[in-house]
């Protein structure tokens, strides 16, 4: 029995696949190591689990996370990933691999990630040659839903919001000012936070500020990051996630505006990524 996983910084979604080909979805919180260590990860996943899983029975676990920059923050994952596996080899790379798995097979192309977080890169069909830093939610993830919810919540707080929409905000949150900065500046997973409020605009997508920072969110994202890719323009664009997935009219839109024709927009790649490791296996 083998366990897949792409795992964002909200939420992980695992497939159980054993020997005969039978699929069992679930999920869990994600795990991302900038954020949590191997103790609280080990907890999180041993009260997650389903109490039907068999996890002696597991003999292998990829895992595709949020945050998984390098060997140390693999091995920060790992670690958990082996004391609730004890018998399973662990493989653990970045989402975004994930992505161009699920996106791309092994065909080389452009992938991105537009979730919580935003990452991207360019794919050679086995590994990834190219990437232009998202610098995470402080410095960049610029169209994502952190970088959306970011924008809202200053316009917020500077009584900013038009169209009624500050009313609106108001009788759907009930936030102080206080609550918000608290939670941005001392609780865990501000990222999170910021990104939960991403889902508000999509709700209101009838008012045209609404609309209107989803774009300029979506044009920064290409402006600071896609255009720097060599020869950008003679790929296709290939994106995941949720806020790729649900704002994909609007995305569309500003990738044509920069000469990129779109390909695949996906949710979630847990599906194709299951069906790339299961050809990898037969």
């Amino acid at each position: 029995m083998i366990l897949i996983a792409d795992g964002g910084s909200t939420k992980s979604n695992w497939c159980q696949l054993d020997n005969t080909g039978n699929r069992v979805y679930f999920n869990t919180e994600g795990y991302n190591p900038d954020f949590m260590g191997t103790a609280a990860i080990a907890a999180s996943l041993d009260k997650n689990l389903p109490d039907t899983l068999p996890r002696q029975e597991v003999s292998k676990v990829y895992y595709y996370g949020a945050g998984v920059h390098n060997a140390e923050k693999a091995e920060r994952v790992a670690a958990a990933m082996r004391e609730i596996f004890p018998n399973a080899n662990v493989f653990v790379a970045e989402d975004l691999l994930a992505a161009a798995h699920a996106l791309l097979g092994d065909k080389p192309g452009f992938a991105a990630i537009l979730g919580t977080g935003t990452n991207s890169c360019l794919y050679d069909g086995e590994k990834i040659t190219y990437n232009v830093d998202s610098l995470g939610y402080f410095l960049g993830d610029e169209g994502s839903g952190s970088f959306i919810g970011k924008r809202l919540l200053r316009d917020y707080l500077r009584g900013l919001l038009p169209d009624g929409l500050q009313e609106i905000f108001q009788e759907e949150f009930k936030f102080t000012r206080d609550e918000i900065l608290d939670r941005l500046y001392n609780q865990p997973l501000p990222n999170r936070f910021l990104a939960s409020f991403a889902k508000f605009t999509y709700d209101h997508n009838n008012i045209s500020y609404c609309r209107e920072i989803v774009l300029q969110g979506f044009e920064t994202f290409f402006a600071n990051i896609v255009q720097h890719y060599p020869n950008y323009q003679d790929y296709t664009f290939n994106c995941v996630g949720s806020v790729g997935y649900n704002f994909r009219d609007a995305l569309t839109q500003v990738a044509r505006s920069h000469n990129m024709e779109v390909g695949k927009i996906i949710r979630s790649p847990i599906d194709d990524l299951v069906s790339y490791h299961e050809a990898k296996l037969k």
